[in-house]
């Protein structure tokens, strides 16, 4: 486990739809990183494989030709936890099961916070955006989170620990979340992104841009009739014990409450129930 930035994105399409802009935000992110970054990705039977560009190519045609692919790129080295590329597709009768009422497609792509630091956060942002137009999603964000095991013996009990006191890093797993967030949004975060129905269901643009006044706080229509809210020039952790309670991420949570999305299983998390709402609504209370 380590403070690293997450990129996530849900798309409320079938894995068909997406296949192909999955595969060039892949594709992008692993130009981005570099070729020692990424070195390995889990078999279906959970063995790790050397990612060669022979089994790239294997992993490409999989993700255009499967129903439902997941996939988890990882780093080259053991216990690194900088840099990941995970997709969790789903087919377009996934919703079958009553219990998997709402759920859509994922991407998730990790960086180590040193290289925020080594390229700048105008850089980031640019990828994130870069990649965000690959894809059709309803909502994402990107920030500052908790990178790395969360269903390690244990590791929830040192991530509670701290989780509060730094209400900027994200918490999230990804596969469970998935199966429920359907059109909501998770947020708020450094950079927040609205697609359709959430963005309309706030008002619009010139709505969020009337409702925000935080110093730094900018709102941006991007093309496909979506938006990304970016909370100042670099990504936060906030400390509530030094009184820094991120001021411009809890007057967009306030903007953001009609349509965000809460969790409704704390197990997932390892979480008790009140310890959940607490963390999703440490910019609300």
């Amino acid at each position: 486990m380590r403070e690293g930035l997450s990129f996530v994105f849900f798309m409320d399409r079938p894995h068909q739809e997406v296949a192909q802009a999955v595969v060039t935000a892949m594709e992008t992110y692993l130009h981005a990183v570099g070729p020692g970054a990424i070195g390995r990705y889990a078999s279906e039977d959970g063995e790790w494989i050397d990612l060669t560009e022979q089994e790239r190519s294997g992993i490409r045609a999989e993700l255009l030709e499967q129903k439902s692919p997941l996939l988890l790129l990882h780093d080259a080295e053991d216990s690194r936890y900088q840099y990941r590329f995970e997709y969790f597709g789903k087919a377009h009768d996934a919703a079958i099961s009553p219990k998997r009422r709402d759920p859509v497609c994922a991407v998730r792509c990790w960086l180590p916070t040193e290289y925020l630091e080594q390229h700048g956060p105008t850089e980031v942002r640019e990828l994130a955006l870069k990649i965000a137009s690959l894809l059709p999603f309803c909502s994402g964000h990107v920030g500052l989170a908790f990178n790395g095991e969360l269903d390690v013996v244990g590791m929830m009990a040192e991530v509670r620990k701290v989780c509060f006191r730094y209400p900027g890093l994200d918490l999230l797993e990804l596969e469970h979340v998935s199966w429920e967030i359907g059109t909501r949004v998770r947020g708020p975060a450094w950079l927040t992104f609205l697609g359709q129905p959430a963005l309309a269901g706030l008002g619009g643009v010139s709505a969020l841009r009337e409702k925000l006044h935080s110093p730094g706080t900018t709102v941006e229509a991007l093309p496909g009739d979506s938006a990304v809210i970016t909370l100042g020039s670099w990504p936060e952790a906030g400390d509530t014990v030094s009184g820094n309670t991120l001021p411009s991420y809890r007057e967009l949570a306030r903007v953001l409450e009609p349509v965000l999305f809460r969790e409704q299983h704390a197990y997932s998390l390892g979480l008790s129930e009140e310890e959940l709402l607490r963390w999703e609504r440490r910019f609300l209370d």
